[in-house]
């Protein structure tokens, strides 16, 4: 090969090396990129509401509980519910309460691991009607951070709310559906 053509090709080969490396760092980027891309689009839809944004400053939750007046002239029906991926049992102590908007109220959720090892897991909320989601004030709530449970171990976790007297009129039943899932294990389920 005459040394004018090689040298032809070793600045090909580096013109492709580069687009290559281009290429690379542009896919990794747009990964990079996708997380936030997801939060906001799942943000404007009202889709997979994440529990991180839930959580209020507990400074902030105090004022709120303190501040809110009881509407007794109204009563929310605010039906729990429960559902599992995993290997545990997972239910609401009641599936339903009367509450009237302003009342601090309190559920109980039991959660079983029915295996004989440590498990890991998270609750993810769910609202029907979806416009009662920002309504439903969380100021405790075993969702706001993943549980381990231990093997065989049952175990009760409270979620203390309030339903903001703001909620819309026509709004007379809530339904709260949590849906637990395995994080964080390379154990098989059952």
């Amino acid at each position: 090969m005459p040394p004018e053509s090689e040298a032809v090709h070793s600045g090909a080969n580096k013109t492709m090396l580069g687009k290559l490396l281009m290429v690379a760092i542009l896919m990794f980027g747009f990964g990079y990129a996708l997380v936030p891309f997801y939060e906001k689009i799942c943000e404007l839809t009202g889709i997979n509401v994440l529990t991180a944004r839930e959580r209020m400053d507990p400074a902030e939750a105090r004022r709120f509980a303190q501040n809110t007046q009881v509407d007794l002239t109204r009563t929310v029906s605010v039906e729990f519910d429960a559902n599992s991926h995993g290997p545990w049992s997972f239910r609401p102590k009641n599936n339903v309460i009367e509450v009237h908007p302003g009342e601090l109220a309190t559920i109980i959720y039991e959660i079983r691991n029915n295996q004989d090892a440590e498990v890991s897991g998270q609750a993810i909320p769910s609202y029907a009607p979806k416009q009662s989601a920002v309504h439903f004030k969380k100021l405790e709530c075993f969702c706001f951070q993943q549980q381990v449970l231990k093997a065989r171990e049952t175990r009760e976790f409270p979620v203390v709310f309030v339903i903001d007297p703001k909620l819309p009129d026509g709004i007379r039943n809530i339904t709260l559906s949590y849906t637990f899932f395995q994080v964080g294990s390379a154990q098989p389920t059952l």
